[in-house]
């Protein structure tokens, strides 16, 4: 084999210690071909006052390897600490979170023995942006953010991955029944990309009874793509119906950089106790190996691991009295793995992967035609709490703001439309969306929007914020309100 391959290792927080040590023994052991970079991540970095949890040199070795094993890590409580799998997630572009979710029954415990889906997540968008402002007393935001590059990219990565580890059907979930555009814009694109693959089943899902369908019916799914906080639920739902959340691992995928882990927490109730069922981290350690073309050793473990299961070595999470041979801690588990390196399961079906799948997927984005953009009003928010919140006494005086070109059209609260004709039973808060167009919605310039400001502002309105609304191509491009 070649000379080592080096990647940059993070033993965390928590129970990150001692699942990486028996994680890394077993790679060991096998002969994976890998030399490590141990970087500081977690609790201890956060309390130097590093709010990204990794200090600049950890980035540079990650720049330098772009290949990543961690352990889970500690997020210290209270406000001002960013989640580090997001920041390494975004800052290294790492769009595709991969989680496959097997059945390894009997010899772990599940309702779903023939299960066997992969969960494919868009790691870089939606609301895990972060991006949130309280704007008044009552009221803050989050912004959801979708966009058509980031949502083609990971639904060609999920045809990708079907038709190279041979799978038959792609689900895509969203929620495009309430966010038309945005979780519209990812229904769309997926709609246009799978006629590109005409070979592969698909199919669509609304989150809400998709995510039931996994708890009832997982081995009816093959793979999954989704956005961003749906995939994170559901992954975690699919991992616990498949027998244990402790198990899974996930791989990160970028153009350049990956980063592999295991899908649960630090556990710190546990921490030092050689309790921690280590399964996780070894599963997603596979998943780097065979991404650094080393799939060999991690037939090699992937084998092993099964067979102790099958030998009835468990930890206490997944032991079964009458099924379990022995229960043990987390070293004595990966030392039953190493012993039986080499062996495959006698009873479940041994881990075996084609040479292509260690070849890098290539994602090209497709070309997009620009639609005519035009401005055609503007959503004017206000922080209001006079009047008794009556909307007809709003509406009546932000009337005096009027243009020739900019008309009062409703007044929404918390989406609803309050003004005018609004019923009386709506409950509002101190947030007000306010939307001025022409009567015939035709273009209007960015001054007449400056124009209407002053004069809100001259009326002692506080405005919190504006959005633009525009059509593309003559399409409308915001949402209407419910009751509109």
């Amino acid at each position: 084999m070649s000379s080592k391959r080096k990647i940059t290792v993070a033993y965390g927080d928590g129970i990150g210690p001692e699942i990486m040590k028996a994680t890394l023994n077993i790679l060991e052991a096998a002969g994976a071909q890998i030399e490590t970079e141990v970087i500081e991540i977690g609790e201890e970095v956060y309390l130097k006052g590093i709010s990204s949890g990794m200090e600049p040199s950890a980035f540079e070795s990650l720049r330098e390897t772009k290949v990543f094993l961690k352990s889970p890590i500690t997020t210290p409580q209270g406000g001002g600490f960013k989640s580090l799998n997001v920041t390494t997630r975004t800052s290294f572009g790492l769009f595709a979170n991969v989680r496959p979710c097997k059945a390894f029954s009997p010899y772990i415990k599940t309702n779903y023995p023939k299960t066997d889906l992969v969960i494919i997540r868009e790691n870089e968008e939606d609301l895990y942006a972060g991006i949130e402002h309280r704007q008044t007393q009552e009221v803050v935001q989050s912004l959801k953010l979708i966009s058509r590059p980031g949502s083609e990219k990971i639904i060609r990565y999920a045809f990708e991955y079907a038709k190279k580890y041979g799978r038959k059907k792609v689900t895509c979930m969203t929620k495009d029944n309430i966010m038309k555009l945005a979780d519209g814009l990812f229904h769309k694109t997926f709609k246009e990309i799978a006629k590109e693959y005409p070979q592969i089943e698909t199919d669509h899902k609304i989150i809400d009874i998709g995510t039931a369908l996994i708890a009832e019916r997982p081995d009816t799914f093959d793979v999954i793509v989704t956005l961003n906080l749906y995939g994170d639920i559901i992954s975690d739902v699919a991992a616990q119906v498949t027998g244990s959340v402790g198990l899974g691992g996930s791989a990160n995928v970028g153009e350049e950089v990956a980063m592999f882990e295991a899908i649960h927490g630090s556990a710190p109730d546990i921490a030092g106790k050689d309790m921690a069922n280590p399964s996780g981290l070894i599963n997603g350690a596979i998943m780097m190996l065979v991404h650094i073309g080393q799939p060999d050793v991690a037939e090699k473990i992937g084998n092993a691991w099964m067979r102790t299961l099958e030998d009835g070595i468990h930890t206490g999470d997944i032991y079964q009295e009458g099924l379990s041979s022995k229960k043990v801690g987390t070293q004595e588990f990966a030392q039953a793995v190493i012993e039986r390196l080499g062996q495959t399961p006698i009873n479940m079906t041994p881990m075996a992967f084609d040479k292509e799948a260690t070849e890098p997927m290539n994602i090209k984005l497709s070309p997009v035609t620009k639609a005519k953009k035009q401005l055609i009003g503007v959503d004017v928010f206000l922080d209001w709490d006079e009047e008794d919140r009556n909307p007809e006494i709003l509406g009546d005086k932000l009337r005096k703001a009027e243009s020739d070109k900019l008309k009062l059209q409703l007044i929404t609260n918390r989406g609803v439309k309050v003004y005018p004709g609004g019923m009386r039973e709506t409950f509002c808060t101190d947030h007000w969306r306010c939307r001025f167009q022409n009567d015939d919605q035709t273009p209007i310039s960015h001054t007449e929007i400056l124009d209407l400001l002053r004069l809100v502002e001259a009326l002692g309105f506080d405005f919190i914020k504006t959005e633009n609304l525009y059509s593309f191509d003559g399409e409308r491009a915001y949402s209407l309100s419910q009751g509109e």
